[in-house]
């Protein structure tokens, strides 16, 4: 019977011929992580149930992200826990500070998530690794916690759904557009406890950088992964990257999906989830003038070499807003390295925005940039539900790099070509 990519790789890894939608399965982790918010309470299980050891130190990532550089003394505590377990279980994939990245963006850089592997992490936005063709999902902590003492967990294998883009994109527009195009189409349960498949001409000619964005707001739909199924372009990414061998899984001709959309975007434009949803999308010439007092640039979403490019395009000879904090953050030190190296770090400075070391921060209103009552934020980040970047009372609004970059410009969300030309 013809079978889906995320269908395959659950069967293989379960060790059965297929597996069907809505079986329980339980299959092998190719590698399980968590963070600095998350992993501390994998731990503490862990210890709970008499644990004296993880079942592979190599298949297992520590990556403290989100409160780093520590921001207090419980975030301090919180990023000593997972210290200490690394050198108590000697694991080689513990990112300190200074060699850390946000985890979304690190662990793909460094080549220890691949295609065809099942991935689980103790944080919602696992499944951006479906961009290269793996099943790859958020799970509890104490789920983590399993499975590192077993390297298995068990799913309710998910209903897949296609979705197909035909067309050509316009200028500026990228993945994180997809994506919030998408999630404006369906909603915010559009996709609750699916395998979200990105297929079409659009999908086959993204960069991988794009193809992570939009796996990773898959979550954001409610879907239980997001996949890309790998290709070419996938290859030339992991080929020099990988650290242990992968395989390419494709759906069948013929196999079954519980939905199928297909949509042309040629005439799509921007866009911008509205507060406080990220299905509340508008083309960013659809919205009124919208002053704001804020603009982050960067997280697991948009912090990758190529956003920064993106954002550098519309900001070079520029300066932010008077009224404005504009706050660029790489998403990895590698990431760091290479916008200085092509003067991306130079540029921002220049237009007067602050660039931080790699951190998750103002995302969840950790630190880096919360936003005080009655301020809005244009982000490139991926959550903009109330008080999601700091009070209640604060606004975010979603877009890609360069929407943001002009924001910054032009102290209202703004359309890149409203500060380059077209």
């Amino acid at each position: 019977m013809p079978k889906t990519i995320s269908e395959k790789i659950l069967a293989d890894h379960a060790g059965k011929s297929e597996v069907f939608p809505d079986d329980l399965v339980e299959v092998n982790v190719d590698f399980a992580f968590g963070n600095d918010i998350t992993a501390p309470l994998a731990i503490e299980a862990f210890k709970r149930v008499g644990a004296t050891k993880v079942f592979d130190p190599r298949r297992i990532g520590l990556i403290p992200d989100h409160f780093v550089p520590n921001k207090d003394i419980a975030s301090a505590a919180q990023a000593a826990m997972l210290r200490d377990f690394a050198k108590e279980h000697q694991l080689p994939h513990y990112f300190e500070v200074g060699r850390m990245g946000i985890e979304h963006a690190l662990l793909p850089e460094q080549g220890l998530v691949l295609p065809g592997d099942v991935v689980v992490g103790a944080d919602s936005h696992t499944c951006t690794y479906g961009a290269l063709g793996a099943f790859a999902t958020g799970v509890g902590s104490t789920d983590l916690a399993a499975a590192m003492i077993t390297g298995r967990v068990w799913f309710k294998v998910p209903h897949s759904m296609k979705i197909v883009f035909k067309g050509r994109r316009r200028p500026w527009v990228g993945g994180k557009d997809l994506i919030l195009y998408t999630i404006g189409r369906i909603g915010v349960d559009g996709a609750r406890y699916r395998a979200m498949e990105f297929t079409g001409e659009v999908i086959e000619s993204l960069p991988v950088s794009d193809r992570l964005s939009m796996c990773n707001m898959a979550i954001e739909a409610g879907a239980k992964v997001g996949i890309v199924p790998p290709d070419a372009i996938t290859e030339a990414y992991v080929k020099d990257r990988a650290k242990r061998p992968y395989k390419f899984y494709s759906s069948d001709p013929g196999a079954r999906y519980e939905a199928v959309y297909e949509w042309d975007v040629t005439d799509l434009e921007p866009v911008v989830a509205l507060p406080h949803s990220p299905e509340n999308v508008k083309q960013v010439t659809e919205i009124p003038e919208t002053p704001i007092d804020q603009v982050v640039i960067g997280s697991c979403t948009n912090g990758r070499l190529e956003d920064l490019r993106s954002a550098a395009r519309v900001l070079k000879g520029r300066k932010v807003a008077r009224n404005v904090r504009c706050i660029v953050i790489p998403a990895t030190q590698k990431i760091y390295m290479e916008a200085m190296e092509e003067g991306l770090i130079a540029t921002f400075i220049d237009a007067e925005a602050a660039v931080s070391t790699p951190t998750c921060g103002p995302c969840l209103g950790g630190h880096m940039g919360i936003l005080a009552p009655g301020e809005s934020a244009v982000a490139t980040t991926n959550r903009n539900f109330v008080g999601r970047m700091g009070h209640v009372q604060s606004k975010v609004y979603l877009s890609n790099p360069a929407v943001a970059a002009a924001s910054a410009v032009l102290g209202r969300i703004a359309h890149p070509d409203e500060v380059v030309g077209k």
